[in-house]
């Protein structure tokens, strides 16, 4: 082989280096999400014979005792729920390393009402967007020129049907309850947008809104690898948990005093089927409480083994995370009263509604 022929391969010497190194590091990156595949497997596994042995063997509290059964629901459920959110925050991680706020704007800019509605609700679902996040999107995407049902759509969604809450739910219920939980979120928000798209109200919109010029769009993420995407997730996973834990802790706290102390069927008669002014009642206490899905899910869980109703259940629930009053506050910082308060109208009624519908078939 002639020296020439050396030079004029496809890559240099210190270029296939790097490529070797590379396809190294990939491959101990692999390594490591397996390794950790395994042990939360093998953790999972364990829950509940830890936390019985914890409770009855180490802290000798009986199994028919009311704190016994209040602790062994602690100590099983704070676990199970953390590593339900490890595993879904990493995975919907690398979904939403595919999209930034300009990227939204894009895919809803220039589409019409209803069809908008639909796809606004079902890239809420998918985006890293809760309600702290509602002043800076309203006003991207008005700047954008997206219609202001569509825009409710999104915001609607975005904190309502949360991926985590579909996770947990499916994870203690079942997946029939986990779509069901996707599905309504879904309806509520597309109509509600709408609805309310439909009622020409952006005359209520806050003048200074439509007067501010956006800064420079945020970079895009197409540039970013495969192992980009995977410390992506592993960074969603820090940020997010470390943010929830407190909320995970008190739902679970209170979930665990419910489950232990309040006696069977005593909530039925307040959020049972039997009682028609359990859903509105549910939607009214609930729209005052701030509590993420992942704080709520514990409640829930409690409250349905005691014999609340689900519609009843999942109308609470909705109303926690869908219609909170910080929520609210932070977007009046945009919208004028009268479509606040269509706003909150128009999703407490859907709320409600679904609600009645589920306690009428389930």
């Amino acid at each position: 082989m002639k020296q020439s022929d050396v030079y004029n391969s496809d890559s240099t010497p210190s270029e296939s280096l790097a490529a070797s190194k590379q396809n190294g590091n990939r491959a101990k990156l692999f390594i490591r999400l397996g390794i950790g595949l395994a042990l939360w497997v093998f953790l999972y596994y364990w829950l509940k014979p830890a936390a019985d042995f914890i409770t009855y063997d180490i802290f000798k509290l009986s199994a028919s005792s009311h704190l016994g059964s209040s602790v062994a629901f602690f100590l099983y459920d704070t676990p199970k729920v953390i590593l339900l959110l490890v595993i879904v925050i990493f995975v919907v991680g690398i979904i939403r390393s595919f999209f930034t706020p300009e990227r939204t704007r894009q895919i809803l800019a220039g589409k019409r009402q209803f069809f908008g509605n639909v796809l606004a609700g079902g890239l809420g679902v998918v985006t890293p967007f809760c309600s702290c996040s509602a002043v800076p999107l309203f006003i991207g995407f008005v700047e954008a020129g997206i219609p202001l049902g569509v825009t409710l759509s999104f915001l609607i969604a975005a904190p309502m049907v949360n991926e985590v809450a579909l996770i947990l739910l499916a994870g203690m219920f079942g997946w029939r309850i986990g779509m069901i939980y996707l599905v309504t979120g879904l309806v509520i928000a597309i109509s509600a947008g709408w609805i309310i798209g439909k009622l020409k109200m952006e005359r209520y919109i806050e003048g200074w809104v439509s007067e501010i010029k956006m800064a420079e769009a945020s970079p895009t993420t197409s540039g970013m690898t495969f192992e980009d995407r995977i410390h992506y997730g592993l960074t969603a996973v820090r940020e997010i948990v470390g943010k929830v834990w407190p909320f995970i802790l008190a739902g679970i706290a209170v979930g665990a005093a419910i489950h232990g102390y309040v006696p069977e069927g005593m909530l039925a008669s307040f959020m049972g089927k039997s009682a028609w002014w359990s859903v509105p009642a549910a939607v009214l206490i609930g729209v005052p409480m701030y509590s993420n899905a992942a704080g709520i899910i514990p409640i829930v869980q409690a409250l349905m083994e005691k014999g609340a109703a689900l519609g009843t259940v999942l109308a609470f629930m909705m109303a926690v995370v869908g219609l909170s009053l910080p929520e609210t506050m932070i977007l009046r910082r945009v919208l004028k009263w009268q479509l606040i308060g269509v706003f909150i109208g128009v999703v407490a009624i859907g709320i409600i509604i679904i609600g009645y519908l589920f306690n009428a078939i389930l």
